[in-house]
């Protein structure tokens, strides 16, 4: 997809000597970033669910037992 951003002149020419300098193109940098973002976006999202969800559980008093996990049947 491609998308047209407003970016003052100077921003983007140092910007390009940063992506230059790292052997990258401005795009590919941007690119970059836009999917960096995603994922942490998405890893919070999933963290809070997790945290939501945790202790929802009831068990009946029931704990784990190391000699019960290991026993073999």
């Amino acid at each position: 997809m491609n998308i047209t951003l407003s970016i003052d002149d100077k921003v983007v020419n140092e910007a390009r000597k940063i992506a230059t300098d790292m052997g990258k193109s401005l795009n590919q940098i941007i690119r970059e970033y836009l999917e960096q973002l995603t994922r942490q976006q998405q890893a919070q999202a999933s963290f809070a669910e997790f945290v939501a969800l945790s202790g929802q559980g009831d068990s009946n008093g029931w704990k784990f037992n190391r000699d019960e996990l290991h026993e073999r049947t």
